[in-house]
This record gives C-alpha cells, structure tokens and sequence, in this order.
C-alpha cells in the first residue's frame, strides 16, 4: 500500500455535511494526485455504488468506494470528520471516512491490499489510532501498515522482554462445531473483508466454535479445501452477490442473509446456524442450490422477489433483443423489406459478395435466428433466478414450448416461473445419500422438464395462447384515444425511476412485443423509446439555456446528457434526478407522457429495440417522431427550469442549489 495513500489523500479536519460533499471533498484530492481522471464521472460510479447498498458500518465507518474506469490506479483517500456523516449505519454519522478508488481492470495484488484495509477496518486499536492521530504523514503511515512509533518508543519497545511464542495448534476438539462461510459484496473490495474478518474474530471468541471463511472479493477466491467444507457443521451465506459454486455447501444446516449481518451481527448468525444443526434443518441438496436472485437478506417478500426473478429473466433477454432487433433492421435498411422475401436457400447456394440483396438478407435472418432465443432466453433465466441452474434446462423447454403453442411472450413468463416452482419442489425431497450425485444432472432436469412440458401443453399453453393473440388484437386495434393514453402510461414509466425497474417492466413490455411484430407493437416500442430519450436531452437543455440554476457538475454533465439521451440511455439524467429528485422527476415524466401520447397519436413505428437517432432511418413517419420527442424534451425543460426558478426566488431568498455566488464562485446550499 506504500503508493495507494499519502499524506496529501489525507484529511483529518473533513469539514462535509453530506456523503455526497465528503466524497467529492476525498477525490478532488485523487484528480490533485492524478489518480483520478475525470472527477464527475468517477464519482457518479461512487454514486452508483452507494445506490446499491448503503456503504456506513457500525463503529463509525463510512467506506465509499468503486471499481470506476477514471481511476488510474489504486487509490485510497481518507477523512476524518468531527461532526459525523450519514453514511446509512444503523449506529448512526460516520467520522472515519475512507474513499477506495479501484480501477475497472484492478489487478489482484492491490485488490488484496485494498481487502486487507477492509479488514484493519474490524480492528478496535486501528480505529482508536486513527482518531486520536494529529499528523497527515504519520496517518498514512498508520494506514499503510507501517510503523509510525516514534524512535524513542521503539527504543522503549526494544527494552521490553520478546512476547512468548504461541504453542503449537491443537488438534480441533471433536465436540467443536464447525462452521464454513462465504462472504461477497458487489464491488468486492471492502464488505467481502470486512464481513470476513468479523465473523472469523467472533468465531475465535466463541466457545466451542471453529469458523473458516471463503472471500468471493474483486481478486478472485481461492475455494475452501473439500474436506473443510464435508466437516463442516453447519454454512453461513453472508452475500449481497450470487455464491459461486454454491452446490459445494449443499445439504447442510444454512443461514444465508445479506453481506451487512456478517459484519453487524456476526454473533447472531452464529447462533442461528447452530441452532438450525440442533433441529435438523439443511438445505437442498447438491446439485439444487438456492435462487442466484435470492442472494442478501433471506427476509425479502415474495413481491420482490418476483421482481427479481422476471428481471433476471428480462436482463438476459435483452442483449438477444438489442443484437436481433439491430441486425433485422439493417437488414430493412439495406435491402428493404423485401428482403424478407429472400429463401434460405438462395442466401446459403447463391450469396453474391457483391449484391446489396444478399448481404441485407443475411443480417435479417441472422437476427431473426436471435430473435428465435427471446422466449426460451426469458423462460430460461427466469427458472434460473429461481433455482439456480437446475431451473435452466426446464425454463429452456418451457419456453421453446410457447413458442411452439404460439403463447409468445406471456408463455416464456409463464413458463420460467412453472420450471422455477417445479424444480423448487423437487429440490425439497429428501433423497438417499447415493442418488444426490445424479439429481442434478439427470434426475432433476428429467422430471422438471416433463413437468413443465405437461404443464405448457394440457394445461395452461392454450388459455396463454388465446390471452396472447388477444392483446396483440388489442395493440393492433388501438387507435385515438386507447393508443395515446396507452403512450402516456409507458411514457410515465419510462421517465420514472430513469432505468430502474418500472422503466425495465415498461420496456420489457416493448420488446416482448418485437419477437412476433405487430403494427400495434412496433408503434409501442417506438413510443418507449422516445419517452426515454426524454429525460437527459431535457437537462442537457435545461443546463444549456439556464446554466445558472444547475452546479458546474451538472452543467458538465449536461453535456455529455446531449449524447446519452440521443443514444437512448436514460439513466444519463440520474445525477440531476439524485441532485433534486422533487423537480427533475416530474419534470421529466411530464415530457415522457407527451412524447409517448404524441408518438401512438402519429402512428410512428420502430422495428429496433435500442439506437436511438441512430436508428431514425428504421421508424415509420420518422420526422413526426422526432417532433415527439423535441415537444416531451421542451416541456421537461421547462418545467425544471421553472420549478428551480420557483426555489431560488423563494420569500426567504434562499438560492438554488449549489448555485455559484458571482463573488469568488463560493456555492451556497440551498433547502429542498
């Protein structure tokens, strides 16, 4: 760690009221180093990772950190902050802030070093040291791990008798309970660690217990020895990330909870495992580990994770639906929808290298080969967020099955969640010892699969068939006012959380549609496509017309936003929406609901499921599309121009937002 912090990444008077403030406060001394290469968008990843989970720790922890393609090298700034800073801690305010800059290529030594930090973080004396220390240098060199004793106390020291070496290791007691533990976080530099430290400390506290734990960190893991985990006694998940090869732990007493419990309340976890050992209860066995999207706290309800498991299946299907979509329609753009007309058999015996027509042809049914994927993509991986990979051969077959029975999209839906139960059930049949090898690669997908086949063809294939056909009927039929508010509603969901799940579940929606296009879908996909261009395009404007309302970070941002909206990402405009959530939210769904109206009103369709402009030549009546999203962009514009107008005039004559006094560019904060 000699390089990763200096004295300069050191602040022991942090004067930031807010997270936010601190971080910034922390990596402009980074850009200073030169460790960080552009200071925004290093700290909208920060932002972004904060998002996932809070990252204060009891013990007054604040421990921002990202893996960000800005940072240059491994970095570590640290504050300290008398009053305190929110960082999200049950205990309360933070005051030992560390800011952790990781590259997005990091390299597995300094990966170590940081996950070493994170585990200094468990020691008491470390924390004391670092609120008691008075100097920058000597600071660092706490941190670093050198020894920052002054010469006449080493002198003192070297006076002192030598400490007696610590016997030979015994032998484990065979009364001892043996626990094995995972611990993983989504960045995998500090809570992995972190939570790693605090449960093997507490386990070497503990009467009677013998804990070893797995870190699944940003360097990799190295796996447990087999014979560790046979003799283990019982097995502690304590993850916010899914387990990997988690098949290794099956069959015994499990307590799987988020990476937080490890670190907060190790001795709990404990306790329950053993407890869980005295009644008897194990988990599925090998071969039938628990969901990938069940990983973090055990407590979710089924409303959320249900949310989890059609978005994993959505999010898997998504790079099938971009890479098709795209390759269909340059496949239109090139040769023109008579390509459609070209056989097979004619591109594979007679492809001209010279002909527009052959090449046309070949992208089209290339990407229609992509599209086959969508359904048994969707059904797949939905049985995937359920039960792991045993849920993949089901999910599969079920998917293919609606395709097969024409119940579209609303089949693969249904279908990953039947394969998902059905292997759920099985899993939770007790089987003898000498069959648990073979239940995950022949008994399990055997069984699941005629299940879910049964199921798809007697039984409910048909009425999602009919249900299917009929709203397609229904997308086709609209027109006037069922068409506009049918835009409205997807425009709003759009615009809504900016890329979270209501705007998934709405563009999910969209593309489902594209795997049997319709007119009625492709008019939906290209009003969910111009809502979400919507919100950035807006702040980029708003930030160019009224630059005075918005901070100098925004206004930088603002204009990179021109780009991400015009490319169709919406989550371009989350800075300004996490800056001032009360106006820009609005804002920007406002403007979504007139260009998704305005988009079914003028009947504009759109064959490709992502490009935004880019893709212009592909919509149907193209420059009335483009006036949709031009009138949604000026009416989100003006709208949060005039809500942070209506701020900054307040009777109390409070200004807006961090807004640049004409005196020395001094930022004045302003209430909310």
């Amino acid at each position: 760690m000699t390089e990763m912090i200096t004295a300069d990444l050191v602040d022991l008077d942090l004067s930031a009221a807010t997270k936010d403030e601190a971080a910034r406060s922390l990596a402009e001394r980074m850009v200073a180093r030169g460790r960080v290469t552009d200071l925004d968008g290093f700290l909208a990843d920060v932002a972004a990772r904060e998002a996932q989970m809070p990252t204060g720790l009891d013990g007054g922890i604040g421990i921002p950190h990202c893996r960000s393609e800005h940072v240059t090298e491994p970095t570590l700034a640290f504050g300290r902050a008398a009053q305190g800073i929110d960082f999200g801690a049950p205990d309360g305010p933070a005051d030992l802030i560390f800011l952790i800059a990781a590259p997005a290529g990091a390299d597995d030594a300094h990966l170590t070093i940081l996950s070493s930090l994170a585990r200094q973080l468990m020691d008491e004396d470390f924390k004391a040291a670092l609120r008691a220390a008075t100097d920058a240098e000597r600071t660092a060199a706490l941190i670093r791990g050198e020894d920052p004793t002054p010469p006449q106390d080493q002198e003192q020291a070297q006076e002192q008798p030598a400490p007696k070496q610590p016997a030979p290791e015994q032998p484990a007691d065979p009364g001892t309970f043996k626990i094995v533990a995972v611990t993983s976080c989504p960045t995998g530099i500090a809570h992995t660690y972190m939570a790693a430290e605090s449960l093997e400390n507490t386990g070497r506290d503990t009467d009677g217990v013998e804990l070893v734990v797995e870190t699944q960190g940003s360097a990799g893991f190295t796996r447990l020895d087999p014979a560790v985990i046979a003799a283990a006694d019982g097995v502690i998940f304590a993850h916010d990330v899914p387990v990997r090869e988690k098949d290794r732990f099956a069959g015994k007493p499990t307590v799987d909870v988020g990476v937080k419990a490890g670190i907060n309340r190790p001795a709990e976890l404990i306790k329950e495992v053993r407890d869980k050992a005295a009644r008897g209860e194990v988990s599925a066995p090998a071969g039938s580990s628990t969901s990938v999207d069940n990983s973090g706290e055990s407590a979710d309800g089924y409303g959320t994770k249900l949310r989890k498991w059609l978005m994993s299946g959505v999010s898997y299907m998504v790079p099938f639906v971009a890479a098709g979509g795209l390759l269909i329609a340059l496949g239109f753009a090139i040769g023109g929808y008579e390509v459609a007309d070209v056989k097979v058999e004619t591109l594979l015996n007679s492809f001209d290298w010279g002909s527009t027509t052959s090449w046309a042809a070949l992208l089209f049914y290339t990407g229609q080969a992509a599209f086959a994927f969508l359904v048994p993509v969707l059904a797949g991986y939905i049985a995937y967020g359920m039960a792991d990979r045993p849920g993949l051969v089901p999910g599969f077959v079920g998917g293919s099955i609606a395709l097969t029975v024409n119940a579209g999209f609303l089949g693969g839906l249904v279908a990953g969640l039947l394969a998902g139960a059905v292997v759920l059930a099985i899993q939770k049949v007790n089987v003898p010892p000498v069959l648990r090898g073979i239940m995950p690669v022949v008994v399990i997908p055997l069984l699941s699969s005629i299940a879910v086949g049964f199921l798809m063809f007697v039984v409910v294939g048909k009425p999602i068939a009919s249900l299917q056909s009929a709203l397609t009927d229904w997308l086709n039929s609209l027109s006037g006012a069922n068409a506009i508010i049918l835009g409205v509603i997807l425009g709003l969901m759009m615009c809504f959380d900016l890329g979270g799940p209501l705007n998934k579940v709405a563009y999910a929606f969209a593309v489902g549609g594209l795997a049997d296009p319709t007119d009625g879908s492709l008019k939906v996909m290209a009003a969910v496509m111009a809502a979400g261009m919507v919100p950035p395009l807006a702040m980029a404007l708003a930030t160019t017309v009224r630059g005075r309302l918005f901070t100098r970070a925004e206004r930088e941002n603002g204009k990179a936003a021109w780009v991400l909206g015009a490319s169709f990402i919406t989550e371009g405009a989350i800075p300004f929406a996490a800056a001032d959530p009360l106006r820009v939210i609005p804002a920007s769904m406002a403007g979504g609901a007139v260009t998704g109206a305005l988009s079914m009103a003028f009947g504009c369709t759109l064959r490709a499921p992502h490009g935004g402009i880019f893709v212009v030549p592909l919509i149907g009546n193209a420059f009335l599309y483009l006036i949709a999203i031009a009138v949604g962009v000026c009416v989100s514009a003006a709208l949060v121009v005039v809500l942070k107008g209506l701020r900054r005039s307040a009777p109390d004559g409070t200004a807006a937002a961090g807004e640049e006094s004409a005196a020395g560019g001094a930022k004045v904060p302003a209430a909310v």
